[in-house]
């Protein structure tokens, strides 16, 4: 037994033994094959932990840099702070950015070129962005831009509203003054191109010699209150001549085509409430309002009334989802567009819609907000969330974009804040703040704000427009303040954003013995303030 333990015993150790395998070459073989991939699987194991621990520790300083970030964001906008505030402040900066890069690389020029750092002069050499951007320097209350900016060129009838400093009166008349030779036609219906340092007027070629509806009845605002200011009742004159030779040949359904005879006053052409028509209606309204909506204004109400009953009948709905829209006319043959340039309509009608009865007025509104709802889809429905310059409707399909480009436009977020301001209905602020944060996003760079050459492929120009300063950033800033800060009751605002205070009429106007005495007077109203948080 003792034999048969000693045999067993030393069989289990043999395989301890070296030579045992030298003996056995395939059992070595194996014996490697084992040990190899033993040692690879422990050493795997140790690198996936070093790798685990090194990832962990990213994630704890990425976790850590968010939680610093969190609280230095708390303690930069306190818990209490409204939203509207908040996003209001943001609107500003942009503002603060996009004056500062024309301070930077294009002072005195018209328009900043951001891309190239450089100063174009696209409207004859004004500083155009100067005098479109002063009110919105005021209203934003960014007083040291301001004076920099008056120091160099007056502005116009708004800024002198909105700061009483004559100056800009004084330059307002001027360029008034220069501007006035334009109205010299047969019919008064003026040209719309005139050389300011010669006085002398034409129309471009382009249109066979004939005025644009939209230039030709969208000085009426300015021009009355310029006689209102000064006294001098020669520029009200001018502007209501035309308005009463519009008048004499207006249409049964309000809708004036885009090419308006200086001699005779007759119209043809396209019917439109994009490009080239939008703003004779917006100004029908608005002199109304300026007015302060009497008896005196009534004529222009009529007008605007008329016109309204023309737009509903271009009104079509898309399908599958419904949209509303404003077709284009030409003679009998409706077209299925429609420019981004009239989404200036449904603020428009939110704001004459108080001037019809309870009913009317309901329905009224109702369209604006249908038609909102559309624009703010033009933005929705491309790849960056911006619009483009028109779409097109198809049966079954909905909209499409048409002409791709963005250039900063204004005219859906001045909807967005009339109703806003006339509803109290906060969804149109939450639109707002998705476009602003689009051109935040796709038009914002070191050196300004571009706009888009193609709003699905985000490509961006090299151009930053006055009116994106003058208008759309004024209005979004608008959006997110109080009712109080330019209360719609006491002011106006022309088609370029510029508000006008509406003030007591000047009875010397009224008295004064005129060569042509208009058809449309005005009557006074309280003076307003210009309010606000």
């Amino acid at each position: 037994m003792a034999r048969i333990r000693s045999s067993s015993s030393s069989s289990k150790f043999r395989y301890c033994n070296p030579s045992y395998y030298l003996k056995r070459p395939k059992r070595l073989a194996l014996l490697l094959i084992l040990f190899v991939s033993a040692s690879s699987f422990v050493w795997d194991r140790q690198t996936l932990v070093r790798e685990h621990e090194f990832e962990v520790s990213k994630l704890n300083d990425e976790v850590r840099r968010l939680q610093n970030m969190l609280e230095e964001f708390t303690n930069r906008v306190p818990a209490n702070v409204p939203i509207e505030m908040q996003r209001r402040d943001k609107v500003k900066e942009a503002m603060i950015h996009a004056w500062s890069a024309y301070e930077k690389y294009a002072w005195g020029n018209d328009e900043l070129l951001p891309q190239t750092q450089s100063g174009e002069n696209s409207f004859g050499g004004l500083g155009a962005t100067i005098i479109d951007s002063l009110d919105t320097l005021l209203i934003m209350g960014l007083d040291e831009q301001f004076q920099k900016a008056r120091e160099v060129v007056g502005g116009l009838l708004s800024t002198y509203d909105l700061s009483g400093d004559n100056i800009f009166l004084e330059k307002a008349r001027d360029i008034a003054d220069r501007l006035l030779p334009a109205w010299d036609t047969p019919s008064g219906i003026p040209y719309n191109i005139i050389n300011l340092a010669r006085g002398n007027a034409h129309n471009p070629g382009w249109t066979g010699g004939k005025s644009i509806l939209a230039d030709s009845g969208t000085e009426q605002l300015e021009f009355i209150a310029l006689s209102q200011r000064t006294g001098d009742p020669k520029y009200q004159e001018k502007v209501e001549k035309a308005i009463v030779a519009l008048n004499k040949t207006f249409p049964a359904d309000g809708l004036v085509p885009i090419y308006v005879d200086p001699n005779g006053g007759t119209a043809y052409g396209t019917i439109t409430f994009g490009a080239m028509g939008d703003s004779f209606y917006e100004y029908l309204l608005k002199a109304w309002i300026q007015g302060n909506k009497t008896s005196s204004v009534k004529p222009y109400r009529d007008m605007w009334e008329t016109s309204m009953k023309g737009l509903v009948s271009l009104i079509r709905r898309s399908s599958p989802s419904s949209f509303a829209y404003i077709c284009e006319k030409t003679g009998d043959t409706l077209t299925d567009k429609m420019d981004e340039l009239a989404c200036f309509a449904p603020g428009m009608l939110a704001l004459g819609s108080s001037g019809y009865g309870k009913v009317e007025a309901k329905k009224i509104l109702s369209l604006a907000e249908e038609l909102a709802w559309t624009c703010y889809n033009f933005y929705q429905s491309t790849q960056t969330k911006l619009a483009g310059e028109n779409y097109l409707f198809n049966p079954g399909r909905d909209m499409s974009v048409g002409t791709t480009w963005n250039i900063l436009r204004p005219e859906t977020v001045e909807s967005l804040f009339y109703l806003w301001r006339l509803t109290g209905n906060v969804t149109y602020q939450e639109w707002g703040w998705n476009i602003f944060q689009a051109f935040e996003k796709n038009c914002r760079i070191e050196s300004g704000y571009v706009g888009l050459t193609d709003v699905n492929l985000a490509l961006k120009d090299n151009k930053m427009q006055t009116f994106f300063l003058a208008e759309t950033l004024k209005y979004l800033y608008l959006l997110f303040s109080p009712p109080t800060v330019i209360p719609l009751d006491e002011w106006v605002f022309n088609t370029e954003a510029h508000p006008l205070r509406i003030v007591n009429r000047n009875d010397d106007i009224a008295g004064s013995e005129r060569q042509h005495k208009p058809t449309v007077g005005l009557q006074g109203r309280k003076t307003g303030r210009f309010g606000g948080n």
